[in-house]
């Protein structure tokens, strides 16, 4: 197992008079702000013209400046805007104002590893990724805790690259849990891969696979929904927490029966060929070729996908059944 990086690893002295400019106040933007702030760190936010981030990021103390005057503030700024939009507001608003020797740091790897940001030489360039959502980030560090973060250099220029990205991820909590080495090119294909074969199009394939299976067959689509989507926190819960095998130890005999027996016969040898041609997709850029020229037409393959997505009864039927379940705070997915 690779080593794990912690506060007594990083010299914070590195970011002592600097001034950090977070581009975007979303989910991880607010939290590395504030994070930053409360380590003692200089921030300005840098939000596009008529963001509606910017009320709450005034709201919560910042500076707000457009992404250009920012970044002349700044002597390291970090990308936390989507990944389709950095590679323009790089050449537009952030290299021809950027500060000499300025380091350019990201939470995440496509925009460098693809090509859509082309630094100077001149420029360290640093990632520091949580691996939580930023509500979380901003949580455990108020509570005296962190998330653990994975931190790669693409280039040191200073010849303190890494230093700096160290006490980087220290200053948002990282160093309280674990900071893990990796490198531009891994976290960005593996993350990708991820999201694609498992965490988002595996299992919502998979859940309205089995859905569809039992509405068909004539069950009950109430019935159906609980055991398929429903239930699947219960056990996406207990591998969170304990790994597979607490969640084969929680769960009955009778269940733990049925996972061995049948679940090599879902996720077969034709099912795991189709997960490699998706990461060989993901490696040779293929995927992000299509998805930057995706967002370059306006979407048109997406949103017909997004309203088939929407009309699929499961849900319906879910979100009747989350308002029978006054302990959950239900979320609405907005239609538009």
């Amino acid at each position: 197992m690779a080593k794990a990086l912690y506060d007594k690893d990083a010299n914070m002295k590195l970011l002592e008079g600097k001034t950090v400019a977070v581009l975007g106040y979303g989910s991880q933007g607010h939290a590395h702000s504030q994070n930053l702030r409360d380590s003692g760190i200089s921030v300005v936010v840098g939000l596009h013209e008529g963001s509606r981030s910017k009320a709450t990021a005034e709201a919560d103390g910042f500076d707000v400046y457009a992404v250009a005057e920012a970044t002349k503030r700044a002597d390291i700024v970090m990308f936390l805007m989507p990944d389709h939009v950095q590679g323009n507001i790089y050449r537009t608003q952030v290299a021809p104002n950027l500060k000499k020797g300025a380091a350019l740091a990201f939470a995440h790897g496509f925009s460098i590893h693809f090509n859509q940001v082309e630094p100077s030489k001149d420029n360290d360039i640093f990632m520091v990724a949580p691996k939580g959502p930023g509500h979380l980030v901003r949580r455990m560090y108020a509570e005296g805790r962190g998330v653990p973060c994975l931190l790669a250099v693409q280039q040191d220029a200073s010849g303190q690259a890494r230093e700096i990205g160290l006490a980087y991820a220290c200053a948002i909590g990282g160093g309280r849990a674990g900071i893990l080495s990796t490198t531009f090119k891994e976290e960005t294909e593996t993350d990708l891969f991820g999201e694609q074969a498992v965490l988002c199009g595996g299992i919502t394939e998979l859940v309205k696979a089995g859905y569809d299976t039992l509405v068909e067959a004539g069950y009950q689509p109430e019935i159906a929904y609980f055991e398929c989507l429903n239930e699947m926190k219960l056990i996406v819960d207990m591998i969170y927490e304990g790994g597979i095998g607490w969640m084969r130890y929680s769960v009955s005999d009778t269940a733990k029966y049925g996972d061995l027996t049948a679940g090599k016969k879902v996720i077969d040898e034709r099912v795991r060929q189709t997960m490699k041609e998706l990461l060989a997709d993901v490696r040779d850029g293929s995927f992000a070729k299509d998805w930057i020229l995706e967002n370059q037409c306006g979407r048109p393959r997406m949103k017909k996908w997004m309203e088939r997505e929407q009309a699929h009864s499961i849900e319906a039927v879910g979100k009747e059944l989350r308002a029978m379940m006054p302990w959950m705070d239900a979320k609405s997915a907005p239609t538009s």
